[in-house]
């Protein structure tokens, strides 16, 4: 049975279809949000003389982020939110166990060619690392 929900959201569209999403089929589940700040990406994505406190500002960023999109679910939805640094396949499949998630639902960039073979799939790498359903939208 399927009583926790955890979407990985990073603020894109791919993201917020995969809230629609379990909006729909997962309505009465309990939901965790998670944003996963990749320490890569983080530095230069921040203002302030060698990047300034760049942990902070992404995690109050995130959070603000993460409390908009708790807010679009029904008031009688338990929705969670979490943040974490570290690189997303990891922090994502961290996240399954540490809060007892029975299913994932994540968004899907639909890279393609060699933009695929660069980048991966972060949404690929999580479904062939947990033991739980993985709900690609």
């Amino acid at each position: 049975m399927i009583d926790t929900v955890l979407i990985p959201f990073d603020g894109t569209e791919q993201a917020e279809s995969a809230i629609e999403y379990t909006q729909t089929i997962f309505a009465d589940r309990t939901i965790i949000l998670l944003t996963a700040i990749d320490p890569v990406d983080g530095f230069a994505a921040y203002e302030g003389p060698d990047g300034g406190n760049w942990r902070e500002q992404a995690k109050l960023q995130a959070k603000e982020l993460l409390a908009e999109e708790a807010a679009k679910f029904p008031t009688d939805t338990n929705v969670e939110t979490l943040t974490a640094i570290g690189q997303p396949k990891e922090t994502i499949t961290e996240a399954v166990d540490a809060h007892d998630a029975d299913q994932i639902v994540i968004g899907s960039h639909s890279r393609t060619g060699i933009k695929r073979a660069l980048v991966g799939s972060v949404a690929e790498s999580v479904a062939r690392s947990v033991t739980i359903p993985t709900t690609i939208v």
